[in-house]
C-alpha cells in the first residue's frame, strides 16, 4: 500500500483551519468563511468516562513528564508486542517544553470496542514554544478524548472513523486550551507541536501537526539493512500549501516564519496567530505493521538539530551493536532501545542542539 495516501475523509469539511477564537459553546464551531456549523464534538464526558481519565492521567503540577502506568496486555497470536522508551534532556533552554504520553496498552480504558478491535496503544510527544503549558496539557488531554470519541460498535469504515476520531480529538483539545488560555489574565501564548501515534491491531495510525517526526525502522530486503520510512509531514510555513493557506486567511510569511514570528503552520494553542491561518488540524497518515519491522521513532526538532534522520537511525544501531558485542550481550531489545534512546538524546545535545530534546523510542517484537 501507499504509505501516505490520505485515509478517508470523514464527513464534512475538515480541511478548513479553524482560526476563531475560543469556542465558548461545546455544540458549535467556526469555520475559516465565519459560518457557524454544527460539530460533533461533545465536552462533557459522562462518569464512566470521568472515571477513566482520573486512572489514566495525572495533572501535572510542576515541570515533571506527563506519562502513564504500563499496562500488561494478553496479545492475540499474529499481533506485535510494543513498548516505548522516553529520554528528554532540557539542553540549554531555561526550562522544559517538551512533554509525552507512553500508553503501551490503552485498550482497557475503553468499555466497548468494534469486534475488529483487538488492541489500541498510544505514544506522543508534545514540543511546546511560548512556554510548557500547551504541551502539558495536550499530554494530559488528547489521548482521553481519543478514548472518548474512538467507535465503540462495528462500523462500516474504521479507517475512516479513526481519521475522525482523531481530528475530532485535536480540535476539541485546541479548544479547550485556547478557553482556558483566554480566560487569563495576560492571556497565555503558549503553543505546542504533537506528533501521536495510535495503534489500533497492527495498524499505526499517524497524526502530526508542526515539525516532530515520527519514523519507522524497517528492514530492507534488496540492500540488506535497516532503513527509516518517514511517518509523518513537517508543517512549515514556507511550503506552498502551508503558505497559501496562511495568506488566505490574512496572515504573511516573513523569514520563513508566520507573521515573522511563529515557525511551524500548525499547532495547537498559539491563539494570537489563529486568525493568521494557523490550524491545530492534524495530517493523518496509516502504515501497517509489518515481520520486518524493528522499532518507531517519535521525536522533537531538537533531535534533528543534531542529527540527520540516516545518522539517528546509524547511532541507533551502532549503539545495539556495541552492547551486542561488548559486555551486554544477552540484554533484551528493550534494554538496548531504552539504553540506545538516552545516548541518543546525550549525543544531541553534545553536536549542538541547544533546544529542549526528546526520543522516544517504540520496540516492535514478533511473538
Amino acid at each position: 500500500m501507499d504509505l501516505f495516501s490520505d485515509l478517508p475523509d470523514p464527513d464534512g469539511d475538515q480541511n478548513n483551519a479553524r482560526i476563531a477564537v475560543p469556542v465558548t459553546e461545546k455544540s458549535q464551531v467556526t469555520s475559516t468563511n465565519d459560518q457557524v456549523v454544527p460539530s460533533s464534538l461533545d465536552s462533557t464526558p459522562d462518569v464512566a468516562t470521568e472515571e477513566r481519565k482520573r486512572k489514566l492521567v495525572t495533572e501535572s503540577t510542576s515541570n515533571e513528564d506527563v506519562s502513564t502506568e504500563k499496562k500488561s496486555l494478553i496479545l492475540k497470536p499474529g499481533m506485535y508486542k510494543l513498548k516505548g522508551h522516553i529520554k528528554e534532556m532540557k539542553g540549554e533552554r531555561d526550562e522544559m517544553q517538551d512533554a509525552h504520553v507512553i500508553i503501551d496498552d490503552m485498550t482497557s480504558e475503553l468499555d466497548n470496542l468494534p469486534s475488529s478491535v483487538s488492541r489500541l496503544a498510544y505514544y506522543a510527544v508534545f514540543d511546546g514554544h511560548g512556554g510548557a503549558r500547551a504541551s502539558k496539557f495536550a499530554a494530559n488531554k488528547l489521548h482521553t478524548h481519543i478514548i472518548q470519541k474512538f467507535p465503540k460498535t462495528d462500523v462500516v469504515s474504521l479507517d475512516k472513523e479513526v481519521k475522525r476520531c482523531l481530528i475530532d480529538s485535536f480540535k476539541l483539545t485546541d479548544e479547550q486550551f485556547l478557553k482556558e488560555a483566554s480566560a487569563n489574565k495576560p492571556n497565555w501564548k503558549d503553543g505546542s507541536t504533537a506528533i501521536c501515534v495510535l495503534v489500533v491491531n497492527n495498524a499505526l495510525y499517524i497524526a502530526n501537526i508542526g515539525d516532530s517526526k515520527a519514523l519507522l525502522c524497517r528492514f530492507n530486503e534488496e540492500s540488506k539493512n535497516d532503513h527509516f520510512l518517514p511517518l509523518s509531514k513537517d508543517h512549515n510555513p514556507t511550503d506552498y500549501e502551508e503558505r497559501m493557506r496562511i495568506q488566505k486567511a490574512g496572515g504573511t510569511v516573513r523569514n520563513g516564519r508566520v507573521m515573522g514570528i511563529l515557525e511551524v503552520s500548525r499547532s495547537l494553542g498559539d491563539g494570537r496567530f489563529k486568525h493568521c491561518g494557523i490550524t491545530c488540524i492534524p495530517d493523518v497518515k496509516k502504515c501497517q505493521l509489518t515481520e520486518k519491522d524493528r522499532f518507531l521513532i517519535l521525536a522533537c526538532d531538537g533531535l534533528w538539530k543534531g542529527f540527520t534522520i540516516e545518522g539517528a537511525l546509524e547511532f541507533i544501531n551502532n549503539k545495539i551493536k556495541a552492547d551486542e558485542a561488548g559486555d551486554k550481550p544477552d540484554e533484551d531489545v528493550d534494554s538496548k532501545l531504552e539504553m540506545a534512546c538516552s545516548r541518543l538524546a546525550a549525543e544531541a545535545i553534545r553536536r549542538g542542539s541547544s533546544d529542549n530534546v526528546t526520543v522516544m523510542l517504540v520496540s516492535i517484537t514478533h511473538i
